[in-house]
């Protein structure tokens, strides 16, 4: 890849419980979200490759999801989690990707609805329906200060989905 060529990776976190008494940002993935993780952990691998940056947020349910793709992932980056990512609004989000490194030519970004797809949407122009575990890659040339309203295309998207366990 070109060195003034940036691929974001923008993957909705997969499917969580709803535990009573359990604070938003403390909830986990229920069965179906580890299966689906583990699906996008092989999507990515599969249609993105290697990954130069991780950005997460911290609540568990992304903790979770990053932990099961990266360990469908060939040689993963360590992961940078990120308060400004959980529940932010598409403005944060697009500000958290201004300040990857310039070193970073496709970086991984774990979050939350509406926020992750409103991001694809204002980035490409694109609607793009970000279910849990929906992957969107989005590609432009430039840096990533250069992240801006339709600055971006829209290469794949999809939501994988793993197989319910017999």
């Amino acid at each position: 890849m070109d060195a003034a060529q940036r691929q974001l990776v923008i993957l909705r976190h997969a499917k969580s419980a709803w535990p009573d008494g359990v604070p938003d940002r403390q909830r986990p993935l229920n069965g179906r979200g580890h299966r689906d993780a583990e699906a996008a952990g092989w999507w990515i691998r599969d249609h993105v490759g290697r990954l130069d940056a991780v950005v997460c947020s911290p609540a568990e349910r992304t903790r979770q999801t990053l932990t099961i793709v990266a360990a469908e992932l060939d040689d993963p980056p360590d992961p940078t989690f990120d308060d400004d990512v959980y529940g932010a609004p598409p403005a944060a989000l697009l500000e958290v990707v201004r300040r990857l490194p310039d070193a970073t030519s496709t970086a991984l970004l774990i979050g939350h609805n509406p926020g992750v797809q409103e991001l694809v949407e204002i980035l490409t122009g694109q609607e793009c329906e970000m279910r849990t575990s929906s992957v969107a890659v989005v590609e432009w040339t430039g840096s990533w200060t250069d992240a801006a309203a339709e600055a971006a295309v829209v290469r794949q998207h999809a939501t994988p989905r793993g197989e319910p366990q017999s």
